[in-house]
C-alpha cells in the first residue's frame, strides 16, 4: 500500500482519527466499511490469520458503525474481536495484550451523541502515526470497489470477547501499588454515561473504596450530556454532599479526567500535572526528571518543576504528539492541560481511570488532601486572543508580525511566554501571551494582534 506524505491534505483523518456527525460524510457506514477493509489490508501479511480488536462507547450509532467496520475487516480475510462498550485505553491495552494486529475504537470522545468517530491503534497499542493514517485515507479514497477479496474459508470471522471489561479492570488494579488499598476512601465518580460506566467504578470498589456513582446509566443519547469531564459542576456538588475525599469525572471514551478536590473545587489540569510530576521526582520515578506536555500548558508549570530539579518538554497540541515525544526521548509521564494524562510504564495512551488511581496513590503516600497537594500551584496570568485572517502565511515571513513577536519575547524574557499559531479549523490566528504581570502581557498581546490585523487581517 502506497504512503503519502504526512503533511498532505486530508479529508478523513483529523488530529484524533475520523470524526463527524453520524450518518453524514465522512461518518457513514460506507466509509466505515471501507476503513475496515483498509486497516485489514494494512495489517495482513503472510498466510496466518490476522486479528483486529474493535470496541466502542455508548452512542446509539455505535451499533451501526461496529457492524460496518467488522464487515469491512472480515471482507479482507481478517478476524474481528468485538469488545462492546469499553474505554479507549482499554481497547489499546487489549490490542497489545491479545497480540492482535491492530485495534479500533468507535467513539467521538467528548462530543455529544449525534457525532461519532473511529481511531486506530497499531499492534503495540499505540495510535497509528500520521503517515499510516494518510496511507489508509489514500486507500479508502482510491477504492474502486473491484478489489480482489478472499472467498471460501478465507473470509474473516467475528468473535465476541465476553470478559473484555474484566481483563481491563484487572490490568488497572495491577497498576496500583500492591501494598496499598483504598479502604477508608470515599469518592464520587462521574462516567459521563460513556464507555467506562461499568469498568471505572469496579476498579475503585474492588480496591476498597466507597464509590458514589454518577453518569452510569447510558441510553445511547445521554453520553457527555450535562455530565462527565465537560460538566464537572454536578460532581463538585456531589463531592460536598457526600463529604468525599475527591471526585473523578471522565469523558465519553474515558481517556481523560477532570478532578474535584474535597472542597468541591475543580482542579486545574496544569496544577495536577505539576503535583504528579513533583511527586514522581521525589520518589525518583520520573524518567529524566522531565514532564512532557503541550504548548498550551502554563509557564508556571516549568517553574514548579524547576523548584525540585525537574523540567518541561513541550509538543504541539494533541495527546498523540505527547506520546510520540515521550517514546522518542524514553520518558514516562506526560499529558495535556485538558486532562489527558499518560503514564507510559502502564499504558500507551491517556487513561482517566488510571490517572485517578495514580492521584489516589499520591494522596495516600503523602497523607495529605488533594486541595493541599495542588494548592501551591499558581498559574501565571494569561491572555488569549483570536484574530480573523484572510490568509495564513508563516509568521516569520511577515516582517511586521515577526518583529512584534520577537519584541514581546525580549520584553518578557524568562518570566513570560509567547505562542502565536493559526487555528486548525477556523480562519483565525491565535495569540497567547503569559507572564507574571497582567498589564504587561495584555500590552504585548495587543501589540502582536494589531500587527496581525494590519498585515493579514480579514
Amino acid at each position: 500500500m502506497s504512503k503519502r506524505p504526512e503533511n498532505a491534505s486530508r479529508t478523513l483523518f483529523g488530529t484524533d482519527g475520523v470524526r463527524g456527525k453520524a450518518n453524514v460524510h465522512p461518518m457513514t457506514p460506507e466509509i466505515t466499511m471501507a476503513l475496515g477493509a483498509a486497516i485489514a489490508r494494512h495489517v495482513r501479511a503472510g498466510p496466518r490469520r490476522h486479528r483486529i480488536v474493535v470496541g466502542k462507547d455508548t452512542r446509539l450509532s455505535g451499533y451501526m458503525f461496529e457492524q460496518a467496520l467488522a464487515a469491512g475487516i472480515c471482507s479482507m480475510g481478517v478476524d474481528v474481536l468485538l469488545c462492546g462498550p469499553l474505554p479507549t485505553p482499554g481497547i489499546a491495552f487489549l490490542t497489545h495484550s491479545m497480540r492482535a494486529d491492530a485495534g479500533a475504537v468507535i467513539s467521538a470522545s467528548h462530543n455529544y451523541f449525534q457525532d461519532n468517530g473511529i481511531k486506530f491503534f497499531a499492534g503495540d497499542g499505540f495510535k497509528l502515526p500520521d503517515a499510516v493514517e494518510a496511507a489508509l485515507e489514500a486507500d479508502v479514497m482510491g477504492q474502486s470497489g473491484q478489489r480482489r477479496r478472499p472467498t471460501d474459508n478465507r473470509v474473516g470471522k467475528a468473535f465476541r470477547i465476553d470478559d473484555a471489561i474484566g481483563r481491563y479492570v484487572v490490568h488497572l488494579k495491577n497498576c496500583f501499588p500492591a501494598d496499598r488499598t483504598l479502604d477508608g476512601i470515599r469518592m464520587v465518580i462521574d462516567c459521563a454515561h460513556g464507555a467506562a460506566y461499568k469498568s471505572a467504578p469496579a476498579v475503585f470498589e474492588e480496591l476498597g473504596a466507597q464509590v458514589v456513582r454518577m453518569g452510569n446509566r447510558p441510553d445511547g443519547r445521554n453520553i457527555n450530556r450535562k455530565s462527565g469531564a465537560l460538566h464537572p459542576e454536578q460532581l463538585a456538588r456531589s463531592v460536598l454532599r457526600h463529604q468525599a475525599h475527591l471526585g473523578i469525572a471522565l469523558d465519553g471514551d474515558a481517556d481523560r479526567v477532570v478532578l474535584v478536590d474535597e472542597k468541591g473545587k475543580v482542579v486545574d489540569g496544569d496544577a495536577l500535572m505539576a503535583a504528579l510530576a513533583r511527586y514522581l521526582i521525589r520518589g525518583r520515578a520520573l524518567k529524566g526528571r522531565t514532564l512532557v506536555t503541550t504548548v498550551m500548558s502554563n509557564l508556571a508549570l516549568d517553574h514548579a518543576l524547576a523548584e525540585v530539579g525537574g523540567k518541561v518538554l513541550r509538543t504541539q497540541v494533541g495527546d498523540r504528539y505527547v506520546v510520540e515525544r515521550m517514546r522518542q526521548k524514553g520518558l514516562t509521564f506526560g499529558g495535556e492541560q485538558s486532562g489527558h494524562l499518560i503514564f507510559l510504564q502502564h499504558a500507551t495512551t491517556g487513561d482517566g481511570t488510571l490517572a485517578g488511581l495514580m492521584v489516589l496513590a499520591m494522596m495516600l503516600q503523602e497523607e495529605r488532601p488533594l486541595s493541599e497537594i495542588v494548592g501551591s500551584f499558581e498559574p501565571f496570568p494569561q491572555i488569549l486572543l483570536g484574530i480573523e485572517v484572510r490568509e495564513k502565511p508563516a509568521f516569520r515571513r511577515v516582517p511586521a508580525i515577526h518583529k512584534a513577536i520577537e519584541k514581546a519575547e525580549q520584553a518578557l524574557g524568562d518570566e513570560g511566554r509567547v505562542l502565536v499559531r493559526y487555528s486548525g479549523t477556523e480562519p483565525k490566528a491565535r495569540v497567547l501571551v503569559e507572564g507574571r504581570k497582567q498589564a504587561k502581557i495584555e500590552a504585548e498581546a495587543q501589540r502582536i494582534a494589531e500587527a496581525i490585523r494590519k498585515a493579514i487581517g480579514a
